[in-house]
């Protein structure tokens, strides 16, 4: 059953899904806005991919106590991996009953919204706290980037991974662009805070701003972008945002206390932080 669902809004984007019978969606705690009545919402520790999904942990008792001792460590270790990642513990998951119902969710930062389509032949991968909702047949994974990649990587450390088949929403920054890198020949190279998602068969990879000279340490000191680029290679589509969330919250930092222009402007402003 397909979801049907509309992304509306400008500057903060919000998605309207509506649910048939029976039907059900899942959200990160955080992100849900409203719903219609009959609409039932229930909070969950697990994911859709772990044993008790649909059930809403009746399948406890099948297996005896072996069984619920396998399931309690299959939770325990998706909250786990949650937690290392930095992302919400529980999951809301939301039900139509009796008719066909409405719920509404947003990302948390001002910007785009995005529908992905899963025919469960690629997976998905998205930034940290991408992750807006997702029909239940859709998996939610967390997917660690290793070694130097993900050290260098800032945001690309962590990955959210979805598997399925099924919508999934997601949110970024700013505004989206959509690119294949095979149409740039093969191979693009972006801030590591503007990737947003990206499809299975796309090679992440982070490497070093110019080479350990003057103007390589001029582009990290001065160029705004740090030592490290991300780069994305192969063929298949890749979503970039216009803003990051290192480059917001500079933003405010320097609206909060920061500089204060005099009245001759910026050459004469004075920092009252």
């Amino acid at each position: 059953m397909t979801l049907q669902q509309e992304i509306v809004g400008n500057a903060m984007q919000m998605a309207v899904v509506s649910l048939q019978p029976g039907q059900t969606v899942y959200c990160e705690a955080g992100k849900f806005l409203f719903k219609t009545t009959n609409v039932t919402m229930e909070t969950r520790l697990t994911g859709p991919s772990s044993g008790g999904q649909a059930q809403g942990g009746q399948q406890g008792g099948a297996g005896g106590m072996g069984g619920m001792l396998r399931q309690a460590m299959g939770t325990a270790m998706q909250v786990g991996q949650r937690v290392l990642a930095g992302e919400s513990i529980a999951f809301q998951y939301f039900t139509s009953q009796g008719g066909e119902g409405t719920v509404g969710f947003a990302g948390v930062l001002p910007g785009e919204m995005r529908a992905l389509e899963l025919d469960g032949t690629r997976a998905w991968f998205a930034e940290k706290d991408a992750f807006v909702a997702a029909e239940s047949t859709v998996d939610f994974g967390i997917a660690f980037q290793g070694g130097k990649t993900g050290m260098k990587g800032g945001e690309g450390f962590v990955l959210e991974k979805f598997t399925g088949r099924g919508t999934v929403i997601i949110a970024g920054a700013g505004n989206f662009i959509d690119l294949n890198p095979a149409e740039f020949g093969g191979r693009i190279e972006v801030d590591t805070g503007c990737v947003v998602a990206f499809e299975e068969g796309i090679q992440y990879g982070v490497q070093r701003v110019g080479g350990l000279n003057r103007q390589g340490m001029m582009n990290a000191v001065f160029g705004g972008e740090g030592l490290s680029l991300a780069t994305l290679e192969g063929n298949g589509r890749v979503i970039l945002q216009s803003l990051t969330i290192e480059s917001l919250a500079n933003a405010l930092k320097k609206a909060q206390g920061g500089d204060k222009q005099g009245p001759t402007g910026g050459l004469f402003s004075s920092n009252a932080g």
